[in-house]
């Protein structure tokens, strides 16, 4: 049978390169095609020298695919996407264009007109472990940010159940990759280098995101989120630390059950029975979760630990092709975290 041609829209920014990594050695497709305008007609492991071997030139346009990720910015993204699903050509979006569903929502925090709107409709947010079936029948999928992937993994059990009152405070601190390859002076060497930095006080672009999402799971109360990220000195990771107060009394072991029983078929989500680290997920596609009772006040306290090139990005992405393409869902995503 002939393999499943896929393409990467953007190879050269730190997801696109992290697809490029995970694709060529999945076994269910063949990475045939990656474009990078400011790197056109130069060889992939050129400029990448991690994947020397892999006969690959970056080019200026896609080629001739089933499948393609677009990893370009917002507005940009959108673009390249409506071209590319008129060619008949499913599309998995790693930027946040058709993640909200409110088109002045959309446009309040991106600052831009949205550059396709006549798509939302059918986009679907691509959390599996939230959205499997619709994901398996869509040809336009919308992949979660980092942070709201592991704040909503972190929350979806106990807001399904009507666990926790609807005012949450999610605290999150990330590796730098999530800002990207540009380099600015907040991600400067000797600016975060043996620092811990709060940032986006005001409002971050991925709280809109966290709230439309948690809030379709809870049938009954106004969810109301407060979102406070942290950029902290490691280049992969992302633990997010959430809180909010118990409806009902319950012990820590039923929680924890009631965790377990949620993500019980979950190839990619562990409850566990201390709290993880960063360090546990490095590389690898895993969410980790550790929810917990505070002794004193009684308020839920879930951490969730990603890396958010994987499981916030590239793997979560390439978890979603397998749906759409009737694959095992956790091909080519197997591999265990790197440790130490």
């Amino acid at each position: 049978m002939e393999s499943i041609k896929v393409g990467i829209i953007n190879v050269t920014g730190y997801i696109g390169i992290d697809l490029a990594r995970l694709l060529h050695q999945h076994p269910g497709v063949s990475l045939v095609s990656v474009t990078g305008r400011s790197a056109a007609g130069e060889k992939l492991g050129k400029v990448f020298p991690h994947m020397a071997g892999v006969d690959l030139d970056i080019t200026a346009e896609l080629g001739n695919v089933d499948v393609a990720f677009s990893a370009l910015p917002h507005a940009a993204s959108a673009e390249a996407v409506a071209r590319t699903l008129e060619q008949d050509i499913k599309v998995i979006d790693i930027s946040a264009d058709f993640r909200l569903n409110d088109i002045p929502t959309y446009e309040e925090w991106y600052k831009v007109t949205h550059p396709a709107p006549e798509l939302l409709g059918e986009a679907i947010y691509g959390l599996p472990e939230i959205n499997r079936s619709e994901i398996a029948k869509a040809r336009l999928i919308a992949n979660p940010g980092c942070y709201p992937t592991s704040a909503i993994l972190a929350l979806a059990p106990a807001l399904s159940e009507g666990l926790i009152d609807p005012d949450i405070i999610v605290d999150s601190k990330s590796g730098l990759s999530g800002a990207g390859r540009a380099l600015t002076m907040t991600t400067h060497f000797a600016e975060t280098n043996e620092s811990t930095s709060a940032y986006a006080l005001g409002g971050h672009r991925h709280m809109p995101e966290i709230r439309q999402e948690l809030q379709k799971l809870s049938e009954d109360q106004e969810v109301s989120i407060t979102f406070v990220p942290h950029l902290v000195p490691m280049t992969r990771g992302m633990l997010s630390s959430c809180y909010a107060g118990l409806r009902k009394e319950i012990s820590e072991e039923e929680v924890r059950a009631l965790y377990r029983d949620f993500y019980r078929d979950e190839p990619f989500v562990q409850v566990l029975d201390n709290p993880p680290q960063t360090k546990h997920t490095l590389g690898s596609n895993l969410c980790l979760i550790y929810p917990a009772i505070h002794p004193h006040t009684r308020r839920l306290i879930v951490i969730s630990c990603i890396d958010n090139l994987v499981k916030g990005g590239a793997g979560q992405a390439v978890q979603n092709m397998n749906l759409m393409l009737g694959l095992p869902e956790t091909m080519g995503l197997e591999q265990k975290a790197i440790y130490p």
